[in-house]
């Protein structure tokens, strides 16, 4: 089992930007894709981000391409996500997910395939 721990969260007015971080623990680190989810009130949890075991694949869901920014740390066993230009529309709960997968496997970017879940973290954005 891997334990998930998200930080960085806050209020930031639009334009600005904030790094989340999640810090593993338990497993090996390098052993899980790595994703970024977030839920806004009434709203499903949607796909933010997604990110290889060695890093040097990624994935994003439209709404934030260009702006967000997913890596990783194997040796920290810590994955960030930075957030520049942030929109109002941003507002939610980011949740850090894990799920263990085969080296050059295809990234995930459906809630449901991910296995393990951070408590979350708020990212308010003002206009």
């Amino acid at each position: 089992q891997v334990q998930l721990v998200e930080s960085g969260g806050g209020l930031v007015q639009a334009g600005g930007s904030l790094r989340l971080s999640c810090a593993a623990s338990g497993r090996t680190f390098s052993a899980y894709t790595m994703g970024w989810f977030r839920q806004a009130p009434g709203k499903e949890r949607e796909f933010v981000a997604a990110i290889s075991r060695s890093g040097g694949g990624t994935s994003y869901a439209d709404s934030v391409k260009g702006r967000f920014t997913i890596s990783r740390d194997n040796a920290k066993d810590t994955v960030y996500l930075q957030m520049n230009s942030l929109k109002p529309e941003d507002t939610a709960v980011y949740y850090c997910a894990a799920v263990e997968r085969p080296l050059g496997a295809v990234l995930y970017s459906t809630a449901r395939r991910f296995d393990y879940w951070g408590q979350g973290t708020l990212v308010t954005v003002s206009s």
